[in-house]
């Protein structure tokens, strides 16, 4: 019923920036939160940023202060605005909805290197 297409992910050099995108088909997506989540080979799944139907938004310490959730309801998108980005943001990152069943995006590669 709902898929999960992202987007934005690329290479990036170290004080650069990306925003991913992702994009929602299916119905009452607002009512929904959504999480972002990052894994890099060998390492524990992180989740990166949350955002609530109600706007509420959650960061991860690692990048608090560097990354910035936002939805828009009307275009069922949810954007992850990733500035200063470091090597340690290296990871496939994936878009998540979470309705009573969690449906997760196919993941998109970001990794940052000089």
């Amino acid at each position: 019923q709902v898929q999960l297409v992202e987007s934005g992910g690329g290479l990036v050099q170290p004080g650069g920036s990306l925003r991913l995108s992702c994009a929602a088909s299916g119905t009452l997506f607002r009512l929904y939160a959504v999480g972002w989540y990052r894994q890099a080979p060998g390492q524990q799944r992180e989740l990166v940023a949350t955002i609530t139907g109600g706007h509420s938004t959650n960061y991860a310490d690692s990048v608090k202060g560097r990354f910035t959730i936002s939805r828009d309801n009307a275009k069922n998108t949810v954007t992850l605005q990733m500035n200063s980005l470091k090597p340690e943001d290296t990871a496939v990152y994936y878009c998540t909805l979470h309705m009573p069943t969690t449906i997760w995006g196919q993941g998109t590669q970001v990794t940052v290197s000089s």
